[in-house]
């Protein structure tokens, strides 16, 4: 009975899975499109699975690069977000900073990325760290300036100081909002570091997708772009079990 469960839970959870790949074939044969112009699903799996020895190094590049991106961001938008709230001074300064960052789209920054920091790995790794700064920055300053007024007035009959208060009441309240940030920029990141490479870089995925599509080994382009996707969605679970357990320990 409970591998009967277990077996319904996986279909239920996978249904979406296999509707999209026999669109995908069915797309593919209908439009009688051959392997040079997209290839079919199995084409697809068959070259992961039998050469994921190909694709392993670029996927532990594009991750790694993508953790360090996150972690990176993520502390960023956490101090800025501290700095703002701490100083209304600083707050004239880093907020407005802080919205070119976001309305700037990524592919119009490369250039500017390339000329200070360099082609390569820093390139690509500062393009992730922006792509996590500014939803960090905004949970954490949401989550600080929702300190309730009469814990802020306790600390301060204490004869806390205002370090004090963020370290041990600030610190509570945006960590949960923090928490979020990271599990929705966790699979941005992924995606936003193979797009750096995809432009800039010489590894990872994003690079093992461009050289794939110079020569027209679509099986291969297919195929990281399926890994990239998967990457993505394990690591969005990993962050949002991450939340949960930082959620439940504050609470």
């Amino acid at each position: 009975m409970t591998a009967l469960r277990a077996a319904a839970r996986f279909v239920v959870h996978l249904w979406p899975v296999v509707l999209v790949v026999a669109a995908w074939d069915l797309w593919v044969v209908l439009n009688g499109y051959t392997a040079t112009v997209a290839p079919r699903p199995w084409a697809v799996f068959a070259d992961v699975l039998t050469s994921f020895g190909s694709y392993l190094p670029s996927t532990a590049y594009t991750l790694g690069v993508s953790l360090v991106g996150l972690l990176g961001g993520t502390m960023l938008g956490f101090a800025c977000a501290v700095l703002v709230w701490a100083s209304a001074a600083l707050s004239g300064i880093v907020t407005p900073a802080a919205l070119v960052i976001r309305s700037v789209p990524l592919t119009a920054m490369i250039p500017i990325i390339a000329r200070v920091v360099g082609y390569g790995d820093a390139a690509v790794v500062t393009s992730t760290v922006l792509i996590c700064f500014f939803p960090a920055f905004v949970f954490t300053l949401s989550g600080l300036v929702a300190i309730p007024d009469s814990g802020r007035d306790l600390f301060r009959v204490l004869g806390a100081g205002r370090i004090q208060v963020l370290a041990r009441l600030g610190v509570m309240h945006a960590l949960p909002n923090l928490m979020v940030s990271v599990r929705i920029t966790a699979p941005a990141a992924v995606l936003g570091a193979m797009l750096a490479e995809y432009l800039m870089g010489t590894e990872g995925l994003g690079a093992l997708f461009s050289t794939s599509q110079s020569y027209s080994d679509q099986e291969r382009a297919w195929g990281t772009a399926l890994v990239a996707t998967v990457v993505s969605v394990l690591v969005f679970t990993a962050a949002r079990g991450l939340e949960r357990r930082v959620v439940a320990r504050v609470a």
